[in-house]
């Protein structure tokens, strides 16, 4: 049966881009974690561990393999025994709690042999293409001794301290597509299961989080013995994986206007076409007020102490509040209910709340949106030609259409351009220093598209409208990136930023945010301006427990449970 609906236009480009919306973007259905699991039920994914050789102290290797219609993937999982002072979430770290790689198959001895000596060493090391990605994590070490002891002693571990962590260890980078030999994107993105973006990385913590609750379980036996109790499954579930993400993140959302695009588009028209429904049934009325119920219990358990993300909390449990006086009050299934509740969020929310109303709206209906996954991946590979056909005049207009905004602004004031984005010589890891108090001015990547457009636009000024752009770009090649992204917006509306990134003010963590939301993060935790902690896959069934019934709403945690 066709819905009964009105045509809703996308929010534009200049609601949606801002640095600040960005980084108050929530998880949705569209999310790269969720995407997977509902994949790996839908297709009855087989899972098995054919090795777990892990000694008494927590030292060994254990292979984890996931296997779908066509194709197995293996997590080959290294366990170390890390002495406190080596333990860091920072790049620069040499070692770590354990160590993995996602393999493209199952490997053989030669290959454990071979990943066991490079694995280890991480960025020291070298994979190649039979390795999909290349990770580590470190311990929760408070909370690990605290489920470890509990175990060990017969008893389970207290929820409250695993609900104010959230995971026993975190990763502290997550490599892919083509980093330190492993496979380059090109050469797996037509298998159906790693089309949508970041699939392979996500398959590798979901598959990661599974060997940390057996590793944490096997530590337990072997500190109590018989009378070790086995982790309540229930209270596993609770656990996810956590992530330290700093800069060399923030910087990928400017680096790919296209394939950030598609996700944005993706989201917005999913928004759009629930918005634009003339009236809910009374089932998706009550899903949507079951999740938003749900989504209250995630909000209640989400803590920082970061002054930033301690006033947006504060926010988002006031918006929650408004949100479930107006739920209240509304039927929720008459009059274009969705469109008005957008409308009225816009009018009475902090963007926090916009955006938790603009996800959570989508959950009743995953006939209208799962199927806009397919569309986030980027393969439009000559996106990347400059056309230098084009006149001088559309080019004029597209950066207008994109940078209007900058094109006004002052860009010799200090406050305008006091950042500038680097990379790091000792770990090839993009920095942000500040540009008049450090000698970092030579070495500044093109990660200033707004600064860059104003300067290009001005370049163009004294050129005649029907010249050639490539005229242009012979005398001023310094340009070439900008003419390349204003062409790219053609078909990336949603591509640029709308802010400045070079600015005082700007928070990378919005960026790092804007990025995380898409893989279905949860619990931003910034522990500064430039980096944060999140929690992964917390809720989500174990592959064991995976059907087509628990596939999907796990991110919302159930009370009952």
């Amino acid at each position: 049966m066709t819905p009964d609906v009105t045509h809703i236009p996308r929010r534009p480009p200049e609601t949606v881009m801002r640095l600040k919306r960005l980084g108050s973007l929530h998880q949705c259905r569209l999310s790269f974690m969720r995407v997977l699991t509902r994949r790996m039920s839908r297709e009855h994914w087989r899972f098995s561990r054919p090795v777990f050789d892990i000694d008494a102290q927590g030292v060994g290797h254990a292979v984890y393999t996931a296997t779908g219609p066509a194709r197995s993937y293996s997590l080959v999982a290294f366990a170390h025994d890390l002495p406190p002072e080596k333990r860091s979430d920072r790049v620069i770290a040499d070692a770590w709690d354990a160590t993995f790689a996602l393999f493209d198959g199952i490997p053989g001895p030669e290959d454990i042999e071979r990943l066991s000596r490079n694995v280890p060493l991480q960025e020291a090391g070298r994979v190649d293409e039979t390795e999909l990605s290349l990770s580590r994590a470190n311990r929760s070490v408070r909370l690990w001794a605290h489920v470890v002891d509990a175990l060990a002693s017969g008893r389970q571990p207290d929820p409250g301290q695993i609900d104010a962590v959230g995971y026993l260890m975190r990763t502290t980078a997550v490599y892919g597509s083509g980093k330190f030999g492993a496979a380059d994107r090109e050469t797996i993105a037509d298998r159906p299961e790693l089309h949508v973006p970041f699939q392979a990385e996500m398959l590798s913590v979901y598959l990661t989080r599974t060997f940390v609750r057996d590793l944490v379980q096997h530590m337990a036996r072997a500190a109590g013995g018989n009378s070790a109790a086995d982790l309540d499954p229930a209270i596993a579930r609770r656990l996810g994986i956590g992530n330290s993400t700093g800069l060399g993140m923030a910087p990928f959302i400017v680096n790919h206007p296209v394939l950030f695009n598609n996700w944005i588009v993706a989201r917005e028209e999913a928004i759009s076409r629930v918005r634009g429904l003339t009236k809910a049934s009374a089932e998706e009325a009550r899903a949507f007020r079951g999740i938003l119920s749900r989504s209250g219990r995630s909000i209640d358990r989400w803590t920082s102490e970061h002054p930033i993300q301690m006033r947006k909390l504060a926010d988002l449990r006031r918006d929650l509040a408004a949100i479930n006086d107006y739920v209240a009050r509304d039927d929720m299934q008459s009059g274009r209910s969705w469109d008005r509740l957008c409308n009225w969020s816009m009018a009475a929310l902090s963007e926090e709340g916009q955006e938790l109303i603009a996800s959570l709206i989508l959950e009743p209906y995953p006939d209208l949106v799962d199927g806009l996954a397919d569309c986030m991946a980027d393969s439009n590979a000559d996106a990347f030609r400059i056309d230098g056909r084009m006149p001088v005049g559309t080019v004029r207009a597209l950066i207008a259409e994109s940078f209007g905004w900058a094109l006004k602004r002052d860009w010799e004031a200090t406050e305008n351009c006091a950042r500038a984005w680097y990379v790091s010589e000792e770990k090839l890891e993009p920095r942000l220093g500040a540009r008049f108090e450090e000698p970092i001015a030579e070495y500044e990547q093109p990660l200033a598209p707004a600064r860059d457009a104003a300067a290009a636009h001005a370049g163009l000024a004294d050129w005649q409208d029907d010249q050639p752009v490539a005229a242009f770009l012979l005398r001023h090649p310094e340009h070439r990136h900008t003419i390349r992204r204003a062409q790219m917006s053609r078909i990336a509306p949603y591509g640029e930023i709308r802010d400045n990134t070079i600015g005082k003010n700007v928070l990378p963590i919005d960026m790092l945010r804007a990025k995380l939301s898409f893989f279905g993060a949860t619990h931003f935790d910034p522990r500064s301006d430039r980096w944060v902690r999140i929690c992964m896959y917390a809720g989500a069934p174990y592959p064991e427990e995976l059907t087509e019934a628990n596939a999907d709403l796990w991110v919302y945690p159930d009370e009952a449970k």
